[in-house]
């Protein structure tokens, strides 16, 4: 099988492609708009290109991926935006521009990630934009708990297929239905992240944005397994 090439959106310090390039995939380019991200992404993927807004990236400048992923801000529909929850009709709300980006390139696979509040604020519009391109969509809560971590940090989770002829299949279905179960979490919810309490507000910040890298990996490894 040849090496799956993906798109990382909304890359922050690069959550998503170090999860599926350990489950053996290949990121292709970035897109992210923080400067503070960029340096880190730059550090760690050197010979990656790292676009900066994703308003202006077309499919052309990336080239053919089989794989596109992100998180696109989650401020307009967060339960921490301070009463400002406007939805999809916030100016801050990017899936469209996500959706242009997987409508011009057509992957096999797009996985996107999000506050748990999704449902029902917009996760609606996600999944007819994707099934509209004969995308198959599927919906997970995975919190970072279901993986062992003493924080809940609950998450919603869509990945959706095509093979283009409208038979599409979600063989990632049954893997991720085993982590979105009632699971039971510590007590103590995000005293042990191993990251030391002294740490600027810019890498903080960072890391609020970022997600748990093995919650992709797991859904990489199934991809990888199918195409296989």
């Amino acid at each position: 099988m040849t090496e799956m090439r993906v798109l990382d959106l909304f890359s922050g310090i690069g959550g998503f492609s170090l999860g599926l390039e350990r489950a053996g995939m290949k990121t292709v380019a970035f897109c992210e708009i923080d400067p503070f991200c960029r340096r880190v992404l730059a550090k760690h993927w050197p010979d990656v290109p790292c676009h900066e807004d994703i308003t202006k990236l077309r499919g052309s400048d990336v080239g053919p991926v089989d794989v596109v992923c992100g998180g696109p801000p989650c401020q307009p529909i967060s339960t921490a935006s301070r009463g400002r929850r406007k939805g999809i009709t916030d100016d801050r709300w990017l899936w469209p521009e996500m959706g242009r980006l997987v409508a011009e390139l057509l992957p096999s696979w797009v996985i996107l990630e999000n506050s748990s509040v999704l449902d029902g604020m917009g996760l609606d519009q996600i999944a007819d934009d994707l099934e509209a391109n004969t995308y198959q969509v599927q919906p997970f809560e995975i919190p970072a708990g279901a993986l062992g971590y003493d924080h809940i940090r609950p998450r919603c989770w869509l990945v959706g297929h095509t093979d283009r002829d409208g038979k599409s299949r979600l063989p990632v279905h049954a893997e991720m239905a085993g982590l979105s179960r009632h699971r039971s979490y510590p007590e103590s919810l995000g005293a042990s992240d191993w990251v030391p309490g002294r740490l600027d507000r810019h890498r903080i910040r960072a890391l609020g944005n970022s997600i748990i890298p093995q919650i992709p990996e797991l859904m990489g490894r199934a991809i990888m397994d199918v195409e296989a």
